[in-house]
């Protein structure tokens, strides 16, 4: 079972708690990730952001990903701050590939049913949402949030979304978020090259990566 510290919420006793999820392997996370919970929580009115880094993704098996207990203390540092946000290690815990519907399975089983789940995922994240596995039955169990960067071609996401309604009948809404320019790949980049990425992540995750030796040797990655 992931790991995560349970808040009492004032509620109605028949009242679903509202939840969201932020998925990603936070390789590193960055403000952009921090901005866009904290706006999804304040636009939809979320008890809480849980925050799950993933584990071993099978979308990204050919990409060399940080340890994931790195990538797990780095989203506990960013997050530490915030009393709406929690991280969960439902993902990490796990040995093999980790998939979505199997983790916001899990979370309705560990909150008995009494929440709904919003998943958070960037808007480039729904191109490929055709190959993730059990997307069906995903649609039915979460409502989606496509959180954009600034630029971004708003007719097409439009146009996927109203596709991926029609075809499987789910809920998905999205949020423009300016932050999102940032990017984990640039910032592991500059880190390789030397360059500063002060102002681009939380100082503690910043001082983490330095003081871990993290991305010195991934310019390809």
């Amino acid at each position: 079972m992931g790991l995560f510290i349970m808040r009492k919420e004032k509620t109605d006793e028949n009242e679903l708690l509202q939840i969201g999820i932020m998925g990603g392997t936070f390789d590193p996370i960055h403000y952009g990730h921090l901005v866009a919970a904290e706006a999804v929580r304040d636009k939809f009115n979320l008890q809480k952001v849980i925050f799950v880094p993933a584990g071993n993704p099978p979308h990204k098996k050919e990409k060399n990903l940080s340890n994931k207990m790195h990538r797990y203390l780095m989203t506990l540092l960013a997050t530490a701050s915030n009393t709406f946000f929690e991280v969960s290690t439902n993902e990490t815990d796990k040995q093999g590939y980790t998939y979505t519907v199997d983790t916001i399975k899990q979370f309705h089983q560990q909150f008995n049913g009494k929440a709904k789940f919003y998943f958070i995922t960037g808007a480039d994240a729904l191109n490929e949402i055709l190959t993730w596995k059990d997307v069906d039955c995903l649609f039915k169990i979460c409502e989606f949030v496509a959180a954009t960067r600034p630029g971004f071609k708003h007719e097409q996401l439009l146009d996927n979304i109203q596709y991926l309604t029609k075809k499987y009948d789910g809920k998905i809404h999205f949020v423009e978020i300016p932050s999102l320019a940032i990017s984990s790949t640039d910032i592991r980049l500059k880190v390789a090259n030397d360059i500063s990425v002060k102002y681009l992540l939380p100082e503690v995750v910043e001082t983490y990566i330095y003081k871990n030796g993290l991305y010195s040797n991934q310019l390809n990655s």
